[in-house]
């Protein structure tokens, strides 16, 4: 759908009850202006041609905007009273319209709920709207931050990196969410006519990892958090991708050299950089690393004559600035759509037992039309890496080829061409874990359906 008929998009009347449900809530703020609820209704789906076309018309009827967890608990009562649809939303940094209503509804908004509740060495407790860089900020008061966070920090919330994410920054040395100890404690509201507010601990809490809002409403997060290193942002140039790769994998198993970020990168990709293009020599591939001060010289060390470093200096977030995270993991593929929509991107995990000759052969097969870009990653206590690849898209058909092609090879894809939890997971299924909790704390399926595609609703 073009922008032109975008913006020619009328809204239908919605089928439900919409005018019973502001009686309900009378007193919480709401949105029901079309193109407002039409426009937070979206979030960065496009990044896929195919989800571009599936999810272009899909939007709430109205957004609710609680701001506290007791009005969060009005708002999914009158839902499940009137059967309406309920679908969280926080910043709307996905890629996989996780926070996009397939069946209408309500739209619910959890910026509102911010703030920290407390900390202590090692831990957090958050509101689920908080921003990750206002958290980060506040506890490198006490010189802690958190131990990932996606390339999108500065606007994503700590609820909807939960919720939708898996890892990110900071996972070359701590791994995924779904890694033991990664998230504490999660405290959620049930879809229920009397919704209840459940607390959920340790494993427990993986309940609502990952799961789109479709396993309860996330208000508030125990994290736990690492040092706050002064962070050095590094890129390193290579006359061949595979130099970039085994270098950037020496130093993802120095398990002395305290590191957070550790991204090679195939050239032409880095000729999209933006302001970064002064320190990516034409024709070479890069190594782009965070690196705390105190480990540079064994880094460069590792790096040795491999490499010509480019560009080095503390890493900076504030405004006006561009961390030079993104530039990784999809914010490299941001980068390129800035200036050309016709390439999309995969997520792929690579086998830990045969990771250099598994990235080598990918690269080989799909020499110009899949461009390597990988993330060394922690993952059940070994090194491997993740990829978000750029993809010369052609055919849905074609797509869906590289795809099987990359499985049949042992690489596991999880496609961010789906909008289910099952299709877009690598091992095409909901967690059984989630699965069957959500029969517990949404047993009508009000909660983002369409997303968990297998559960099944009660009858109601």
């Amino acid at each position: 759908m073009s922008l032109d008929s975008e913006r020619k998009h009328k809204p239908q009347p919605s089928r439900y009850d919409i005018a019973g449900l502001k009686a309900d809530l009378d007193g919480i703020p709401l949105i029901d202006e079309p193109q407002v609820v039409r426009k937070r209704s979206r979030d960065f789906f496009w990044y896929s041609p195919i989800l571009n076309q599936e999810l272009a018309d899909k939007s709430a009827d109205i957004i609710a905007c609680p701001r506290d967890e007791d009005e969060v608990v009005r708002v999914a009562a009158a839902c499940v009273k009137r059967r309406i649809p309920l679908t969280v939303r926080a910043a709307g940094t996905g890629n996989y319209g996780q926070a996009v209503p397939l069946e209408g509804g309500v739209l619910l908004d959890i910026t509102a709920l911010s703030g920290i509740a407390w900390q202590k060495p090692g831990v957090v407790r958050v509101a689920a709207g908080s921003r990750l860089l206002d958290i980060d900020m506040a506890t490198r008061e006490a010189g802690f931050e958190l131990r990932m966070h996606p390339s999108t920090k500065r606007s994503a919330t700590i609820g909807g990196f939960v919720a939708g994410g898996s890892g990110g920054v900071g996972s070359v040395t701590y791994g995924g969410l779904r890694e033991p100890g990664n998230i504490l404690a999660a405290r959620i509201v049930t879809m229920e006519e009397e919704p209840r507010i459940l607390e959920l601990r340790d494993d427990a809490a993986q309940k609502v990892n990952r799961a789109y809002g479709t396993t309860g409403i996330i208000t508030a997060l125990e994290m736990p958090l690492a040092p706050a290193w002064p962070w050095i942002d590094v890129i390193v140039a290579f006359d061949d991708y595979m130099e970039a790769f085994q270098a950037g994998y020496a130093v993802a198993l120095a398990d002395g050299v305290v590191k957070k970020l550790v991204t090679p990168i195939s050239w032409p990709i880095p000729a999209t950089f933006g302001a970064l293009k002064q320190h990516c020599p034409e024709g070479k591939s890069i190594l782009i690393c965070m690196i705390a001060e105190a480990s540079l010289g064994p880094f460069k060390a590792i790096i040795g004559r491999r490499g010509a470093v480019t560009y080095e200096a503390p890493s900076e977030e504030g405004p006006g600035t561009v961390p030079l995270y993104e530039y990784s993991w999809n914010h490299t593929t941001l980068q390129w759509l800035k200036g050309d929509r016709s390439i999309t991107y995969l997520q792929c995990m690579f086998p830990h037992d045969r990771l250099i000759e598994s990235a080598a052969e990918m690269i080989a097969r799909f020499p110009d039309e899949v461009l390597a870009h990988h993330e060394f990653i922690r993952f059940g206590g070994r090194m491997t890496a993740s990829a978000l690849p750029i993809l010369r898209y052609s055919t849905p058909e074609r797509l869906n080829e590289i795809i099987a092609l990359h499985e049949e090879a042992g690489v596991m894809i999880a496609n961010p061409h789906v909008v289910s939890l099952e299709s877009g997971s690598r091992h095409k299924r909901a967690d059984a874990d989630q699965l069957g909790f959500k029969g517990e704390v949404d047993p009508l399926g009000l909660l983002n359906p369409g997303k968990m595609a297998s559960y099944v609703a009660a009858r109601g």
